[in-house]
């Protein structure tokens, strides 16, 4: 079990927050929201195909976006009206001061930085699909796809943790789906919501419970500023 001294710990960017996007900073999953708008409904039989294991998050991905019917025009206007988690802000505002922060996310980077930078939200490291607009719609590409994936996502987010931290830093997830799952494994500290409790769960992974960034900043202001602890015991 490993030990860490606090005070470092909280207080000289040792710690890495990754943190999801579709459904952990935004209210609710952007794909799905952009498939449920612009796309045949025939979309959730894809989406089903995946969450069975009969696909993998890319081929799914790959199959909904080209199903996607709207302009250029259209898609900028719906990414720019993406919900985030206010809460974020006093969060990112206390733990910046201690860790380094990043957006991991299997999402789409471009909506991303639409929905960030029109919510004026800060300008954050993100590891996210990326999207192209094509003639006919939209397609995707995966600059951080790790073909040893286990999940098959196009963002390895066990990868992009891993280079970050330096394999040294503690990882700190924040997530809510099935993407997150690998890095739960990993992770020295998670923190779940959504089907991630239930991954975390059958999985014997400890975790903590929390719906909004207002959750995860309360409990890490109640972490200790000194003296030796184990990682497990913050998550107590």
């Amino acid at each position: 079990m490993r030990l860490v001294s606090a005070k470092p710990f909280l207080e000289s960017r040792l710690m890495l927050f990754v943190v999801d996007f579709d459904g952990t900073l935004s209210v609710r999953d952007t794909v799905d929201a952009m498939l449920e708008k612009f796309a045949d409904p025939s979309w959730e039989d894809i989406e089903q195909e995946w969450l069975d294991g009969k696909i993998t998050a890319v081929q799914c991905m790959q199959k909904q976006l080209h199903m996607v019917k709207a302009d250029h025009v259209t898609l900028e206007g719906f990414f720019r009206s993406i919900q985030l988690d206010a809460s974020f802000l006093p969060f990112y505002k206390h733990v910046k001061e201690f860790s380094k922060v990043a957006i991991v996310s299997d999402g789409l980077d471009h909506a991303i930085h639409v929905a960030m930078k029109n919510a004026d939200f800060p300008e954050l490291p993100i590891y996210a699909n990326k999207l192209h607009y094509v003639p006919d719609g939209v397609d995707m590409s995966w600059p951080h796809k790790n073909p040893d994936c286990k999940g098959g996502n196009g963002v390895c987010k066990c990868a992009v943790a891993n280079n970050l931290s330096n394999g040294e830093k503690p990882v700190v997830l924040i997530g809510d789906g099935k993407s997150d799952a690998c890095l739960a494994k990993s992770a020295d500290i998670v923190f779940a919501k959504g089907s991630l409790i239930k991954y975390c769960e059958a999985n014997n992974i400890p975790h903590i419970k929390f719906q909004t960034f207002a959750d995860v900043l309360a409990k890490v202001k109640s972490w200790p500023k000194t003296g030796c602890h184990t990682l497990t015991s913050l998550t107590a």
